[in-house]
């Protein structure tokens, strides 16, 4: 136990602020799509700066016309804005703008530490703030697709931040602590909440944030606009009974589609073109004008 705890307390900080970081050479064994170019979209290139001066590699790609409305895309730990490009092709289709971004410390974002919505949040607000001083962007209503820790981030934001019009929250979970119990338990196969304890308050310390802060189930009282979440049955990295918990949790209008024997990488593909269509309904009933 004394030894499992040293390790725990050594390794265990690491692991949860500084998640393995994925780059285009990840991807390419993966996906032909690695830039918005590769599924024909034209794109605007830039970096933002978070309100701490982190930079923040980010996509811009403008509806061809008049923009039905404007969707954010979050994407989930390790992961970075490559993975949204299928997303923003179907919304780019339909009419949207879409904009995605590496959050920090993942992608070509900088930033040392990931915290899981007590930071990242405050860049969502930032990048909004940004689009809305664009003159030459129709921006329309704003909404969100987070998709695992994007989908927790967009929760997070919704709860302080008015402008936006709509969420989609795919795999998302309830809180940080719970959520790191089930990668414990997972990874370490020790069940002991101590070490739990153990690992977040030194996080809190090296990254100065507030663990207990980071809880999409708190925040979503707060949330009071049209709300879809989405899950996999099969999701063996973050449980379905979370979605379920944010679900039972939020006010209408809200709507939840458990995908079944969906795991958390592979929902569009087994959703087919009912994953599809469900998000561009969604988007269409409550961003459109």
């Amino acid at each position: 136990m004394i030894l499992a705890s040293v390790v725990i307390l050594i390794v265990g900080p690491g692991m949860l602020l500084q998640p393995y970081r994925r780059t285009a050479e990840y991807y390419r064994k993966r996906t032909k799509l690695l830039h918005p170019s590769d599924a024909g979209l034209q794109c605007e290139e830039l970096t933002l700066k978070s309100a701490e001066g982190i930079n923040l590699s980010c996509w811009l790609i403008k509806a061809p016309k008049a923009a039905k409305g404007t969707v954010l895309f979050l994407h989930g730990v390790s992961e970075n804005k490559i993975v949204g490009i299928p997303i923003a092709r179907l919304l780019h289709s339909a009419g949207y703008n879409v904009f995605l971004y590496d959050s920090r410390r993942h992608g070509d974002s900088e930033g040392k530490y990931c915290t899981y919505g007590f930071y990242e949040k405050h860049d969502v607000r930032t990048i909004i703030n940004y689009l809305h001083n664009r003159p030459d962007i129709r921006l329309g209503k704003v909404g969100l697709f987070g998709s695992s820790m994007g989908a927790a981030v967009a929760i997070q934001v919704a709860g302080i931040d008015n402008r936006i019009a709509a969420i989609i929250a795919e795999s998302g979970f309830a809180t940080l602590r719970t959520v790191f119990d089930d990668y414990q338990r997972r990874i370490v196969k020790l069940p002991w909440h101590y070490l739990r304890n153990i690992v977040i308050r030194r996080s809190e310390q090296i990254a100065h944030f507030k663990a207990s802060a980071v809880s999409p189930l708190a925040s979503i009282t707060n949330v009071h606009i049209p709300i879809f979440m989405m899950h996999g049955t099969a999701d063996d990295l973050i449980d379905h009974a979370y979605s379920q918990m944010l679900y039972e949790n939020t006010d209408e209008p809200k709507e939840l589609w458990l995908i079944p024997n969906a795991r958390h990488d592979n929902m569009a593909e087994i959703g087919g073109d009912e994953y599809k269509s469900r998000i561009l309904d969604f988007f269409g009933r409550t961003l459109a004008p």
